[in-house]
């Protein structure tokens, strides 16, 4: 299983005769690998860029063209498109992160904790869209692909960089976070691709600065940036190791206990009960530890996740790196946690097919003769897995002539919309128009902004609600009793209403200019 003190470099190569006193005047022994100034090791072979930026060039293309024709026709799954594109848009407009669809003036740092979104704000101001977050995500997930196959081909040779970079970029956790739209664990995806190349490579001072941003991308990554201390303690280096720990765990817990709360209008971390309630029912810690493995869904995704890397990361250490993440995930009530969909998994990856390439290095030096067989077929199998995996996986929509259709009924329907909402109106609307609206105007979820009588009401009927909405005028009024509504436009299945009635004063989460 795990072998924390095995290198898988001290065998002789094929035809190399064993060492040998060079005799007196001979030039002084070489330095040993790990040995060089910082801890540096440069033993491994250099490999060139080119073939992985190639790679990486193909899967942002592959990513983002899924991204935009889905968020083209209007089928962003979730809300979090648009709330990160209001959090960056405040933050390119040098204000405070305040993102009025998770609540009027709802401050986003009370929610979670990834204040490193703010690096996307020069890109919003040259391309001010919700597409703009896709097309990064899109490069972030793809710059993990570089990383991880030009390491594993450092560490193993051969052509299996490239059979990883295939294996990791259509891997189940990357494409359903490519589905799933944008979020902040897409920074993480590429560190923790280079937190463990540093690792791997012995780099230790490298390991720990890559590691440190990690805690700014979301709040449970400080327990992650502990095990990386951990790791380095068990290598050799305690003092470095021993800090870092520290660090991860201050950041964790400063993190949850003082500055979500600070931020969060409610002051407390909201999540946690995510882990105490099921429900409107009290779950006891003890009760939640017991029950980690209590679903099939939570067996299946542990499979899936050692599966991929055709159960070969199990030999690696840096497998001890996605415990964290899984913790909490089996800790938690909530089944959205548990299986392979949303973008959960996606950080997982890369220290996966990393901690995939260690246990292979490993794996050829074993003395057990089945092992070291298996070690050198264990990358294309990966490989293999993950092309077959695909057909089941939302890239495989790319190879569908409609995945590219944008002028259906619906969509025009959709757009027609979207012309009949004013530019810098305030706006209260479901998923379906919603990120496709925060460039320009101020959106509210539906039902989230009672008392802010919003200029324009715009609702998508066939939505999924769970009571149709008969009269999209009268729903409007009974959101907010406060104004008047009339219907201004209805097309398809979209209605736009606007507010006849003044606006109130003292609006809730509105500054006064």
């Amino acid at each position: 299983m795990l072998e924390l003190n095995k290198s898988g470099t001290g065998r002789s190569g094929p035809g190399r005769l064993p060492a040998q006193d060079p005799g007196p005047g001979a030039a002084p022994a070489a330095r040993p690998a790990g040995d060089t100034p910082g801890g540096r090791d440069d033993s491994f072979g250099r490999v060139p860029l080119r073939p992985y930026l190639i790679a990486g060039a193909v899967l942002c293309a592959l990513y983002f063209l899924y991204a935009y024709f889905q968020y083209a026709r209007f089928g962003s799954p979730s809300w979090d498109l648009g709330i990160f594109e209001q959090e960056v848009r405040a933050y390119a407009g040098f204000d405070a992160p305040v993102v009025d669809i998770k609540g009027p003036g709802y401050l986003i740092l009370g929610d979670h904790f990834s204040p490193i979104v703010a690096l996307l704000a020069p890109l919003y101001w040259l391309w001010p869209s919700a597409e703009a977050l896709l097309f990064a995500q899109a490069a972030l997930f793809a710059l993990g692909a570089v990383i991880v196959g030009r390491t594993t081909q450092q560490l193993l040779g051969g052509r299996s960089g490239l059979c990883v970079t295939v294996a990791y970029g259509l891997s189940w956790g990357i494409q359903e976070a490519v589905k799933a739209d944008f979020h902040e664990i897409a920074f993480a995806v590429p560190l923790l691709a280079l937190v463990c190349r540093a690792l791997l490579l012995r780099r230790w001072t490298a390991a720990l600065l890559w590691s440190l941003p990690l805690v700014l991308v979301k709040e449970d990554l400080g327990a992650t940036v502990a095990v990386v201390g951990f790791l380095l303690f068990v290598y050799g280096r305690r003092l470095q190791g021993a800090l870092l720990a520290a660090f991860g765990v201050a950041a964790f817990v400063v993190t949850l206990t003082v500055l979500i709360p600070a931020a969060s209008s409610a002051g407390t971390y909201d999540y946690w009960k995510k882990i105490d309630k099921d429900g409107e029912q009290d779950v006891s810690m003890l009760d939640s530890v017991l029950g980690v493995l209590d679903s099939s869904v939570k067996i299946e995704m542990l499979v899936f996740l050692l599966g991929i890397t055709a159960f070969m990361a199990l030999r690696s250490p840096l497998t001890l790196l996605i415990v964290p993440t899984l913790g909490w995930r089996l800790l938690s009530q909530d089944s959205n946690h548990w299986g392979m969909v949303w973008h959960y998994s996606a950080i997982l990856m890369p220290v996966l097919f990393l901690a995939l390439a260690d246990g292979v290095r490993r794996g050829r030096d074993s003395p057990r003769p089945w092992l070291a067989s298996y070690a050198k077929v264990a990358v294309p199998v990966a490989a293999a897995i993950a092309v077959a995996l695909t057909q089941h996986l939302p890239l495989r929509d790319l190879l569908r002539p409609e995945t590219y259709s944008t002028d259906d009924a619906r969509s025009q329907a959709a757009r027609a919309a979207l012309d009949a909402i004013p530019a810098g109106s305030r706006v209260e609307t479901d998923i379906t128009l919603m990120a496709h609206l925060t460039s320009d105007r101020t959106v509210y979820w539906i039902g989230g902004a009672p008392g802010t009588a919003p200029d324009i009401v715009a609702v998508n009927l066939d939505f999924g609600w769970s009571r149709p909405i008969q009269d999209p005028v009268a729903y409007a009024e009974q959101l907010h009793p406060e104004a008047r509504y009339r219907l201004k436009h209805r097309g398809g299945s979209f209605v736009v209403m606007e507010r006849t009635t003044p606006e109130p004063a003292g609006i809730p989460g509105v500054r006064e200019d």
